[in-house]
C-alpha cells in the first residue's frame, strides 16, 4: 500500500514576523474553479473603473510665451533640452525636469518662427521664421538638477532670488559664447545666420549629417551648416505651391517628404534633381511625420479632421484612416517606440492613436486650452509636451492613469495585471464602454454627433445610387481610396 504524505517546510509556510504576508497554497487545475471566468470578468469591469477614477493626465503647465506658441522640437538624444518658438519671434529653451525656462531670446526673429530643430550633436539649434532668415543658436546650456542644485547655486551666490522666481535671467543658462553686458546675455546673438527670398514655413535637421532642410513659399531647399546658400532645391511636382511641411526620413539618409498647399505629399531623393513621387489629397494636409520605427511608414494630418497612415511604397491609397478630431489636425508627434503617435487639432483637443487603430485611444482637453499647434512626445515615451495658441506649454502624462514616481514590487505587479485583465475583456460591451467613455467639452460632442450623422446619410445616399443605377455603372468606392485624388510618378 502505497501513502502519498504532504511535506512542506517551515522556513516556507510560516512568516517570520507578524508583518509578513501570508503565503496560501492555490489549486491551479481549472476543473475546480468553475467560475473562475466570472470572478476574473468582475475584476475586469473594477479595473477598468479605477482606470477612469485614477485618470489625471495633466502634469504642469509651463508659463513664460507672451504670445502664441508656434512650434517646438526635442532632443533626439536627451530628455530634457525642449525648445519652442512663438509667433512673436520669441524662442525658448526649456528643462522640462525643472518645468523651467532657461535660455530665452524675445527678439531672435522679427516675424513668426514657424520651425525649430536641435543639430545631432545637441550642442546648437536652428530657427526660420517668416522674416525669411534662417538662425543657428549655441545650446550650451546646463539643466538643472532639481532642489538640491538650486541650493548648492544658492550656497555660491550664483542663482538670486529674482532669477529662482522668473527662471529667465543669465544664471539659469549657460550660453556658450556669453557676454559681459546685460543686454546681450538677456538676447545673446546667433552663431549663424542665413537671408533667403521667400519666407520659411518649417524645418527639418538630418538625422546623421550637418544638413538641414527648410519649406517655402516656392520649394524646398537643403542646406549645410558650412554653406551661405542651399545646396539643393526642389520644386512642387507638377505644381507651384508653397510647401509647407519638410521632414527627413531617419533611415533613408537621402529621402526627404512635405506637404503642399495644392493639397499634395511629395517624396524627394537628395540625390537626384527631380522629385520622386506626390501624390494629391481632397484637402491639404498641416502636417507629416515619419515612424521613428518603421521609417517606410508616415502620417499626415489633413483638414478634413482625419489622419492618414501612407506607406512609401505606396501612396495610391492609404493604409489608414485616423478619426477621432471635428477640426483639422495640426500638429503630429511620434512616440519613440513607433507604436503611438499623438495630435494636435483646432478643436482644442489632444488625441493618442495606436498606429494601427482608426479611433484614438485616449484624449486630453483643458478649459483654458485653444487651438494646438504643436505636440510632442518625450525621448523616454512617458510624457507630450503640448504648444497652444494661449501662450502655454502643458505635459501630459501619455497614460492618463500612470503613477508619477517609482512604484513598489507588489504595486507594479498589482497594476499590470489589472491591465492584463482589462485587455482580456475589453471586448465586452461593459468593460469597452468604461474604458472608452471621456468627458469631452460641449462643442466637441455636438460636433462629433454631427458628424456621425452626415457620415450616415453620405453612406446611405452612395447605397441608393448604387442600387437605382445599371449594374456595374457605379462602383462602390472604400474609404481610403476616396481620400486619394490623384497621384503622379
Amino acid at each position: 500500500m502505497k501513502i502519498k504524505a504532504l511535506s512542506r517546510s517551515v522556513e516556507g509556510n510560516t512568516r517570520s514576523n507578524s508583518g509578513d504576508i501570508k503565503k496560501l497554497s492555490r489549486n491551479l487545475d481549472p476543473k475546480h474553479k468553475p467560475l473562475e471566468r466570472a470572478r476574473e470578468y468582475t475584476r475586469a469591469v473594477t479595473s477598468a473603473k479605477l482606470e477612469r477614477m485614477f485618470a489625471k493626465p495633466f502634469v504642469a503647465a509651463l508659463e513664460g510665451h507672451v504670445d502664441s506658441v508656434a512650434c517646438s522640437a526635442a532632443s533626439r538624444g536627451h530628455l530634457c533640452p525642449f525648445v519652442t518658438g512663438g509667433v512673436d519671434g520669441e524662442i525658448r529653451v526649456w528643462d522640462l525636469a525643472s518645468r523651467r525656462t532657461v535660455w530665452n531670446n524675445k527678439t531672435s526673429h522679427t516675424g513668426a518662427v514657424n520651425g525649430v530643430c536641435i543639430s545631432n550633436d545637441g550642442k546648437s539649434f536652428f530657427s526660420c521664421s517668416t522674416d525669411k532668415t534662417i538662425k543657428q543658436w549655441g545650446l550650451g546650456v546646463k539643466m538643472a538638477g532639481g532642489r538640491k542644485e538650486k541650493r548648492k547655486r544658492k550656497e555660491k551666490g550664483v542663482l538670486d532670488s529674482d532669477s529662482d522666481s522668473d527662471g529667465d535671467s543669465d544664471s539659469d543658462s549657460e550660453v556658450k559664447k556669453s557676454s559681459t553686458s546685460s543686454d546681450s546675455s538677456k538676447n545673446p546673438a546667433p552663431l549663424n545666420s542665413w537671408l533667403f527670398s521667400d519666407t520659411f514655413k518649417s524645418m527639418d535637421h538630418h538625422w546623421n549629417e550637418e544638413q538641414f532642410a527648410t519649406a517655402s513659399d516656392e520649394a524646398v531647399q537643403v542646406w549645410s551648416h558650412h554653406r551661405s546658400n542651399p545646396i539643393q532645391t526642389y520644386e512642387p511636382f507638377n505644381g507651384t505651391d508653397s510647401c509647407n511641411v519638410v521632414r527627413w526620413n531617419p533611415s533613408e539618409r537621402s529621402l526627404l517628404a512635405h506637404t503642399s498647399s495644392d493639397r499634395g505629399i511629395g517624396l524627394h531623393d537628395t540625390r537626384a534633381s527631380s522629385s520622386l513621387r506626390k501624390t494629391v489629397l481632397r484637402m491639404r494636409s498641416n502636417c507629416l511625420e515619419w515612424n521613428p520605427m518603421e521609417p517606410m511608414n508616415f502620417v499626415v494630418g489633413n483638414e478634413d479632421h482625419n489622419c492618414y497612415s501612407f506607406d512609401m511604397r505606396k501612396l495610391s491609397q492609404p493604409t489608414m484612416v485616423h478619426k477621432g478630431h471635428v477640426g483639422a489636425v495640426l500638429s503630429i508627434g511620434w512616440s519613440s517606440t513607433g507604436r503611438e503617435f499623438v495630435t494636435g487639432s483646432y478643436d482644442r483637443t489632444i488625441r493618442i492613436f495606436n498606429y494601427r487603430s482608426g479611433t484614438s485611444r485616449d484624449s486630453y482637453y483643458a478649459k483654458r486650452m485653444q487651438r494646438v499647434f504643436c505636440v510632442n512626445y518625450t525621448a523616454d515615451a512617458k510624457f507630450i509636451v503640448s504648444g497652444s495658441d494661449d501662450t502655454n506649454l502643458r505635459i501630459w502624462k501619455a497614460r492618463s492613469n500612470e503613477k508619477l514616481g517609482q512604484q513598489l514590487v507588489r504595486e507594479e505587479r498589482a497594476t499590470n495585471y489589472r491591465n492584463t485583465l482589462v485587455k482580456k475583456f475589453e471586448h465586452m460591451p461593459e468593460v469597452r464602454n468604461i474604458v472608452k467613455s471621456r468627458n469631452m467639452p460641449k462643442f466637441v460632442k455636438k460636433q462629433t454627433a454631427m458628424a456621425q450623422i452626415q457620415h450616415a446619410s453620405a453612406k446611405r445616399k452612395e447605397g441608393n445610387i448604387i442600387k437605382h443605377s445599371k449594374k456595374g455603372s457605379v462602383a462602390w468606392k472604400g474609404e481610403r481610396a476616396k481620400a486619394i485624388v490623384k497621384e503622379y510618378k
